[in-house]
């Protein structure tokens, strides 16, 4: 040992110096491929396997060592000036707090997979928290490295950051908004992931697919991904379907415009006619009833028959469709609103709607129950004597040019 010490010793300067360099960087690069080729590879069996981001925060952990070496090492080395010195330990510091840093928040990211395994991650996210935490351990890493290069305690920085809060505040104004958005969606659990939300002012009408600080990820029916800023949620109006999906049935209200041409009086072979109809034999047998005794009463000593109640074809046309909608399979009608009412007259017909909720609340489920009831109630109002509201076509002006117009 001795004689290697007094053979260095025999070196020129600048060949101990060279020599030094070599030993203390063969020394760095020696334990990092012994900590994250060699030991990390051991201990990744006991690792979380479906996940990267463990391994990468006990890659950036182990970097420390290697950088300690340097930064301590370079200290030892011989002929170094002072200056030179300083600059390679106060870089190495900040290397040092770099990885530190990196590594918790690698670590941070993992926190945040683990929980989003649990099932209530759905109705309470904590990535936006946790990017919070991140910009915190970013910043304070950042002062401490900057603190590190110019040899200066953090004190002072942070000293010098009350005099930069109005431009701080403004830089990071988007995110405390977002932040406080993120508390607010997250404690009234206005937001899930899978939440299907319609928001025309940013053109978004999608499932919630991610939900981070800043912006909140919406795939649109289209396939298309829309991006939310998260506080636009709070400030501005959305629909959330969400509870639709929990009740589990999905309201169809639509009208029928009708021509009110075709609104009429029943007469009484008509009536019997519609006596065939399973679903009209209770209505028709209450309101023969109930016409037959106010009749009897208003009319006691003659009247004009004028002044008799009578059946209208609309009217038992309306009371059809509740019978019908009552027995239909797909409808839900347990707890939910069933009703036909007619609307105010317009130029372009009456309206009569048609509000009721399905059993499912699958689109194309649900698109298929819809177009099934008001085929067969379009098909069926012939039978009624009404007729369906439509605009004029070309060809209806020439087939009255030409007297082919069916009366």
């Amino acid at each position: 040992m001795s004689e290697l010490t007094n053979l260095f010793a025999a070196q020129p300067a600048w060949a101990q110096t060279a020599l030094s360099l070599t030993l203390l960087i063969g020394a760095a690069v020696a334990l990092n491929y012994l900590l994250k080729h060699v030991i990390l590879r051991l201990a990744a069996p006991y690792l979380d396997r479906d996940s990267l981001t463990i391994d990468k925060s006990a890659a950036w952990l182990a970097t420390v060592a290697p950088l300690l070496i340097i930064s301590n090492g370079i200290n030892v080395v011989p002929n170094l000036p002072g200056s030179i010195v300083t600059v390679i330990a106060n870089v190495t510091q900040a290397l040092i707090v770099l990885s530190i840093a990196m590594a918790i928040v690698k670590a941070v990211t993992y926190s945040n997979e683990l929980y989003e395994r649990l099932p209530r991650s759905r109705n309470r996210p904590i990535k936006g928290f946790l990017q919070v935490v991140k910009i915190i351990v970013l910043c304070g890493a950042a002062i401490i490295m900057i603190s590190a290069l110019i040899d200066e305690s953090p004190l002072l920085l942070l000293s010098g950051l009350g005099a930069v809060t109005a431009v701080l505040l403004l830089v990071f104004k988007d995110t405390i908004l977002s932040l406080v958005a993120s508390v607010q969606l997250t404690t009234n659990d206005m937001l899930r992931v899978g939440d299907w939300i319609e928001m025309p002012s940013m053109n978004v009408d999608g499932d919630v697919v991610d939900i981070s600080l800043h912006t909140v990820k919406v795939q649109n029916f289209d396939k298309t991904i829309g991006y939310v800023p998260t506080h636009r949620l709070v400030s501005d109006s959305y629909r959330n379907w969400r509870g639709m999906s929990d009740a589990g049935g999905r309201r169809i209200k639509r009208a029928l415009p009708l021509d009110q041409n075709s609104v009429r009086f029943l007469t009484d072979t008509e009536v019997d006619r519609l006596r065939r109809f399973r679903l009209l034999k209770d209505y028709l047998a209450g309101k023969d009833s109930e016409l037959e005794e106010w009749n009897a009463r208003e009319l006691e000593g003659g009247g004009n028959p004028v002044n008799a109640r009578r059946i209208t074809n609309i009217g038992t046309f309306r009371a059809y469709m509740i019978a019908y909608l009552r027995v239909h399979p797909d409808l839900a009608t347990e707890g939910f609103t069933l009703l036909v009412r007619q609307l105010d007259p317009t130029s372009q017909g009456l309206p009569l709607e048609l509000y009721c909720f399905t059993g499912t609340t699958n689109w194309a489920e649900y698109e298929r129950i819809q177009a099934d009831i008001f085929d067969h109630l379009i098909a069926i109002l012939p039978e009624f004597g009404l007729r369906i509201f439509q605009e004029p076509s070309g060809l209806d002006v020439q087939e009255i040019g030409t007297g082919q117009r069916k009366q």
